[in-house]
């Protein structure tokens, strides 16, 4: 044996890089000079919490104790939405100073969800609202003319949301809405009326207490103009256009508003359509009449078609509602079939 032959097992030495062990591997550094991201997230329970007044842009006003900061949407939300009434959690800088910027990091469970989508075929829905209790409709005797069906379909989409409807006639000095209302005489609807001269600030402050409210309407019919009595604020109104005899959109983004004496309204942008695409046709039901509930729904197996036990057919067949029950149920039939939806009016 050799000097230098220690008589050991030299089999490493016939295998590739046998002679390297761990110790002579060389890591490569990380690039970023930062820790590998871990998938264990926190949980923001314990996170402050606040309730988003308005969203701009990319900015959201979030009302945390009795001021109103601004936050961004962290990037772990991902594509979840946060819109106007949502109560959010939030991270970083929360102190409202100039200049400061929080993160909006969790999204609480909502209660109430008011939705539209661009028109009855597309079920590709657009959150406005969340967490509202009730929906003050807004709808003018005159200039612009009352559209019923538009007000049918505020009707279906608060329904479907879980929210309250409250309907508003403003320019009663104009026109009586006498015949308009009878439309819905048989909805147990509350309802206040309205002059440009008298705003009924009693009966709407009894109707807002203590709610957060989300108003909605046609352009022109004056409901920024009601939000502006009530808030104090300096929202912008618009004038009916003469030849068109259209209202001209005066709000473009929706914003929580205090009401003087107590509660939130939240104004949104006027709109001309109010798509229902998103709704499930069994809830159309309660838009038209107050006990129109199918006795046997159709997410029970049970075909619209074959749901006949409700309120406004009955009363149209037999004569008491006259021709506004008619130009009612048309209304109705009108919103099903745009929906895909069977008609159950009809054997």
């Amino acid at each position: 044996m050799s000097w230098w032959d220690d008589g050991g097992d030299d089999s490493d030495e016939d295998e590739p890089y046998g002679q390297y062990d761990e110790s002579s591997v060389r890591l490569r550094p990380n690039p970023k000079g930062n820790r590998p991201r871990t998938k264990v997230r926190p949980t923001y329970d314990d996170a402050p919490t606040g309730w988003v007044t308005n969203v701009d842009r990319g900015r959201f006003g979030v009302l945390v104790g009795d001021a109103v900061i601004t936050a961004t949407k962290a990037r772990e939300l991902g594509k979840k939405s946060v819109v106007t009434g949502d109560t959010v959690f939030l991270a970083g800088d929360v102190s409202g100073e100039p200049g400061s910027l929080a993160r909006i990091v969790k999204v609480a469970e909502r209660t109430t969800l008011l939705r539209r989508s661009a028109d009855d075929s597309d079920d590709v829905e657009r959150v406005i609202v969340a967490n509202a209790d009730q929906m003050l409709i807004v709808v003018a005797a005159a200039d612009p003319a009352p559209r019923t069906r538009l007000i049918d379909r505020y009707l279906v989409a608060a329904f479907d949301a879980g929210l309250d409807p409250v309907l508003c006639i403003t320019k009663t000095d104009l026109a009586d809405p006498t015949p308009f209302l009878a439309h819905f005489a048989c909805l147990d609807l509350r309802i206040v009326t309205s002059r440009a001269d008298d705003v009924p600030f009693e009966a709407l402050h009894e109707v807002l207490d203590d709610k957060v409210t989300v108003t909605v309407g046609h352009s022109g019919v004056g409901k920024s103009t009601l939000v502006n009595a009530l808030t104090g604020s300096s929202r912008a109104t618009g004038v009916v256009n003469a030849v068109t005899g259209r209202g001209r959109h005066t709000s473009s983004s929706s914003i929580a508003l205090q009401v003087r004496d107590g509660g939130w309204i939240i104004d949104t942008p006027g709109v001309r359509s109010f798509g229902l695409g998103h709704v499930d046709p069994a809830n159309v039901f309660r838009a038209f009449a107050s006990h129109a509930i199918p006795v046997l729904p159709a997410r029970d197996g049970i075909p619209l078609a074959q749901a006949h036990d409700w309120e406004i057919v009955d009363r149209v067949a037999a004569g008491e509602l006259g021709p506004t029950g008619v130009e009612r149920l048309d209304s109705f039939r009108a919103l099903l079939t745009g929906m895909g939806a069977e008609d159950p009016g009809t054997e």
